[in-house]
C-alpha cells in the first residue's frame, strides 16, 4: 500500500515537473487581470442592484 502511494507522488511530481505547461508571467498578469476587473463589475453590479431594491423597498414600506 505506501508503494502505491509513493508511486502515486512521483507520478504527481513528474507530471508537474514535465508534462504540465505553465503560463508566462505576462499571460499570468494578463488573467490576473480579467479576474480583478470582471470582480470589481461584479461588485459593482451587486451594489447597483442592492442600493436600487433598498430605495424601492423603503418606498413600499416606509419607515
Amino acid at each position: 500500500m505506501f508503494k502505491k502511494f509513493l508511486d502515486y507522488c512521483k507520478n504527481c511530481y513528474d507530471e508537474l515537473a514535465h508534462k504540465t505547461t505553465w503560463p508566462t508571467r505576462a499571460e499570468l498578469t494578463h488573467s490576473a487581470m480579467i479576474v480583478l476587473s470582471a470582480s470589481l463589475i461584479i461588485a459593482v453590479v451587486v451594489f447597483v442592484f442592492d442600493f436600487i431594491s433598498q430605495h424601492v423597498m423603503n418606498f413600499i414600506y416606509p419607515s
